[in-house]
């Protein structure tokens, strides 16, 4: 619920924070003010200028999927730390302390569902966990779920919210955009259909391997896209980049995005296009 703040000062900074517990809000967007339960009703996306505010794996089941047909697979898959990595604290530390506070064994969530009555495998990010950093669990969830698609002939729909590679697993986690990518290749072959919704941020090694490979790209309105941070693109090429780099609407004008869907039209927009891909009932 991170752009939901008081004031449009040091926004990117503040992205982490939760909406406040309060009947008002004020968009950092554009200053209007929104009853919480209208948020909520809104799916949290501002009702004058449109703004998404960042929002967790158990909304996005909770709208996208039919009531009593979502399935979860794998919850009980945690990281382990073979690595033995410190930074400010020991990674197993770090991940117990994500456990608590977000309810989740990790960065993502996968399982079946129907939409409109087609039913999908799906995988979903979840940011506010370690920043919805991809590591061994993200990349072997994502790697079964393929699998399942694959085994049952439904389509793969992964919802993506990532920092990008999870820096406490090193090269571990960098296996995991191979991984991904041999389990989408095998989805291709079978020509089983494989969508993305891409959400703010997507970013990193999240983008570099499954998240921009899609038969389909959809995106959510002013998602950051992309692989490297534009501070760190624009100290490489000593260039200034242009406005909205990295947006999904610069995406989508230079054919990376084939679709930007407001939040509310998801669902109905993601039932179209299974019946146009012809996905079983």
């Amino acid at each position: 619920m991170a752009w939901w703040n008081r004031t449009k000062k040091n926004i990117e900074d503040q992205q982490q924070r939760e909406i406040p517990d309060g009947l008002f809000l004020k968009c950092s967007g554009c200053g209007y003010i929104i009853y919480k339960r209208e948020l909520e009703e809104n799916l949290y996306t501002c009702p004058e200028c449109g703004k998404h505010a960042r929002i967790g794996s158990d909304q996005y089941i909770e709208f996208l999927i039919d009531e009593g047909t979502w399935e979860e697979t794998d919850g009980e898959m945690i990281s382990v730390d073979p690595l033995e990595f410190v930074d400010e604290q020991p990674y197993t530390e770090k991940l117990e302390r994500a456990r608590k506070k977000t309810g989740l064994n990790d960065a993502i969530r996968i399982g079946t569902g129907d939409v409109k009555g087609r039913r999908i495998s799906l995988a979903v990010m979840d940011f506010s966990f370690v920043g919805g950093s991809m590591g061994s669990v993200v990349g072997e969830k994502i790697t079964r779920a393929a699998d399942r698609a694959r085994k049952e002939r439904i389509p793969l729909v992964v919802i993506t919210a990532s920092g990008g590679a999870r820096m406490m697993e090193s090269a571990i986690s960098l296996m995991q955009m191979a991984k991904t990518s041999v389990a989408l290749a095998q989805l291709a072959e079978e020509k089983i259909p494989y969508i993305t919704i891409l959400t703010h941020p997507t970013t990193g090694g999240v983008t570099a391997s499954f998240g921009m490979v899609a038969d389909i790209t959809l995106a959510e309105p002013g998602a950051l896209i992309g692989f490297a941070g534009p501070r760190v693109i624009e100290q490489t090429i000593k260039k200034r980049l242009p406005d909205g780099f990295q947006r999904s609407e610069f995406l989508q004008d230079h054919g990376f995005v084939d679709h930007i869907v407001h939040r509310k039209e998801l669902k109905d927009t993601l039932a179209r296009i299974l019946s146009l891909l012809g996905s079983s009932s």
